[in-house]
């Protein structure tokens, strides 16, 4: 079984993280959505529980993907769900550089492979830093989070 993990803070999951994982699902028979666990004290971060809820509320109706939370590192987490694939999204060069770079350790730790998938134009600039920001300043940010299909 074909199974790849896609990992993140997830705090708020955003239409860009959406459109990584229905460019994924086609490529494995499983698809892992790993949420940050609880060990990570970023300020306002909703609980893992919390987060896993909503983005699993998203996929209910899809049996390969599971959400699950995962703490440590990714790798680690690749290897308990028996993933041999690490799915990442790029929208800039930074975040390429970024993600290379933990590629490049990731396989060498582990020979886990990871597999950047490039955003969408129209979510390039989408990020849940941006959300969080704008929802701070009461700004309506529906149109950067996914809805339920």
């Amino acid at each position: 079984m074909r199974t790849g993990i896609f990992v993140g803070s997830f705090n708020p999951f955003t239409v860009g993280h959406d459109s990584i994982v229905t460019r994924a699902l086609p490529l494995f028979d499983r698809l892992v959505i790993g949420v940050v666990g609880d060990q990570v004290h970023k300020p306002d971060m909703p609980s893992a529980e919390v987060r896993i809820k909503a983005i699993s509320e998203l996929y209910e109706g899809e049996p390969r993907i599971e959400v699950k939370p995962y703490y440590g590192l990714a790798v680690d987490f690749a290897k308990q769900e028996g993933a041999h694939y690490i799915i990442k999204g790029v929208r800039s060069v930074k975040d390429f550089e970024y993600e290379r770079e933990q590629a490049d350790i990731n396989r060498m730790l582990s020979g886990i492979e990871t597999i950047l998938l490039y955003s969408e134009p129209q979510y390039s600039s989408v990020s849940s830093s941006m959300v969080r920001e704008l929802e701070h300043f009461g700004v309506d940010t529906t149109i950067f989070l996914p809805h339920k299909q």
